[in-house]
């Protein structure tokens, strides 16, 4: 049954199919607002959300405006959980669904990119999810927090769910292509994350 379920959850194509357009918003809203929604494939779900509703299995609007709305959300409650209970963070023991070190991570994040990181995380699988909680822990004020939040989540889902849409709908058998382009966009997404790990540990 636990197979099951994170099989769904965690394979892109076959929580689409099984889900549709409400399974994506809510892993959307899970990725970016809930401690263990790092386990969730954001980028590469939305890219394939859009794909899908190239080919009318899915409704574009629906997915445009119920994932930005969930990624703001999302992120709002992260903030206030970081707000609310920040500092028993830090000596909470670790779990299969929480480790300290992701907060460490996105706050190294934020120590270095400031209040623009609530932008430019939403693009980094594990520090989108960890970098609102670390705004509510550093106290920054909710009117400029909802701010960059609204930018954010307006640019991530919208700009990846229209990209999956424009590659199936202007590339000739897109099926053909579709499995790569995703490896791509995880790699791709991952890529910044991997790169701070390979810095502190050269």
């Amino acid at each position: 049954m636990i197979s099951q379920f994170l099989h769904i959850f965690l394979d892109p194509r076959t929580l689409i199919m099984t889900l549709g357009a409400f399974g994506v918003i809510a892993v959307i809203f899970m990725e970016t607002g809930l401690f263990f929604g790092f386990f969730f494939p954001g980028d590469s779900l939305l890219f394939l959300a859009g794909f899908f509703a190239s080919l009318h299995y899915l409704p574009l609007w629906s997915l445009l405006i119920g994932c930005f709305v969930a990624a703001v959300v999302g992120d709002s409650l992260g903030y206030a959980i970081g707000r609310k209970i920040g500092p028993a963070l830090f000596t909470r023991e670790d779990s299969m669904l929480f480790n300290r070190k992701h907060i460490s991570r996105a706050e190294h994040f934020y120590e270095k990119h400031g209040k623009k990181t609530i932008i430019l995380a939403r693009f980094i699988p594990i520090i989108r999810t960890f970098a609102p909680v670390v705004a509510g822990i550093g106290n920054m004020r909710y009117k400029t927090f909802i701010s960059y939040n609204i930018i954010g989540g307006f640019v991530w889902t919208w700009a990846v769910l229209l990209f999956g849409y424009a590659f199936g709908s202007l590339i000739p058998n897109p099926d053909r292509y579709i499995y790569p382009v995703v490896l791509i966009i995880i790699l791709v997404s991952a890529a910044p994350a991997l790169w701070e790990i390979f810095k502190r540990r050269g």
